[in-house]
Formats: C-alpha cells, structure tokens, sequence
C-alpha cells in the first residue's frame, strides 16, 4: 500500500500506539490501515448418490486442475452464503449447506479456508464462467493427482474416511507452505 485510501496521502509502514504490529498509517490523516485474511469459502456438494461435484478451473490461479466450488467471501455475506454463491458462480448449481467441515490456516498466504457440506439440490448444473468442466466424481473416480489445491485434497481425504466411519466430524488445522523441490 502506497497511498491512503481515505484521503490519498502516502502511507509508512510503522506500530501505532498500544500496537504490536506495524500497520500502513496515512502521513496526512493519521488513519490506521489495517490488512486482514482472506476468507475462502466452499462447499463439498454431494448428490444422492455419494458423488462429489468438481470443477476444473478455467483461471489462474492452477487453471487446468480440480477443485471444490470455492472463492474469496464477500462483505456483506454469511459464510454459509458465500459458500452457496461460490458454488453457484463456479457450477451453476444449487445447494443447500450444512455444517463446517472443514477449516485450513494458510497464515503463509494470508488466507482462511472454511468448507461446508453441502447435498445438491438437483443435477442442473454446468460450467460458471471460472469453470471450464463441472463433473460428478465418485470417491474412486476423484482425480487426485490433478487436484489444484492442497485444502481441497485434505478436505476430500478427510470427507471419504468420514463418510466410510459413519459420522462427519470438523477438520482443522494449519497448512505449512509446500515444500519446493530444488
């Protein structure tokens, strides 16, 4: 952040008062500027008959791979509305959501990722305009080695194992950065 948004002034980067970390502060107006996570949020859309709803993404980020219907929340929006409105966006289908199931830390990248169970309302669906596919996968049928990110595997292994024991329980935890390969 150069410029402050409120007045247009430049910004510094330094600790207000009573503050334990440095935040943009505005050199006219004194306005605090304060950078939050970012809060995916996602559904796990199940038909009747236990297959899952995939999208292949049609954008970057990981075009060309696998993913649950997801994206950033909105002002103004519940999670559990986000997550429908994601859903919708991405596969032109409707869902009803149900608990959350799972929540991944990515403090690295600054994001929060919270995935909801969800049941497909009906088998109306098809491509959004970030998707280039949609398509029912069965647990067998998931492809994992195309899958375009690392919340949504650990969702999906977790969501199978869950299903096979017989209760849904909430998945959580902290998501280290991948490891690169030299």
């Amino acid at each position: 952040m150069k410029f402050c948004p409120a007045c247009g002034a430049p910004v510094v980067l330094r600790k207000p008062q009573d503050d334990h970390r440095e935040r943009y502060i505005c050199t006219a107006c004194a306005a605090i500027h304060y950078q939050n996570p970012r809060m995916i949020v996602g559904t796990i859309p199940e038909w009747q008959d236990g297959r899952i709803l995939l999208c292949l993404r049609a954008i970057e980020p990981r075009r060309g791979l696998w993913t649950l219907p997801a994206g950033f929340m909105e002002n103004d929006e519940t999670t559990w509305q986000g997550a429908a409105r994601e859903t919708l966006e991405e596969a032109n289908a409707r869902v009803q959501v149900h608990e959350l199931f799972g929540l991944y830390n990515m403090a690295y990248i600054n994001q929060v990722h919270l995935l909801f169970r969800a049941t497909l309302l009906d088998l109306d669906f098809s491509p959004g305009v970030e998707s280039v596919e949609v398509k029912l996968f069965g647990e067998e049928e998931i492809p994992w080695e195309q899958l375009a990110f690392r919340p949504v595997r650990h969702t999906l292994e977790n969501y199978f194992a869950d299903r096979k024991r017989g209760q849904f329980t909430l998945h959580s935890g902290d998501l280290a950065p991948p490891v690169r390969s030299a």
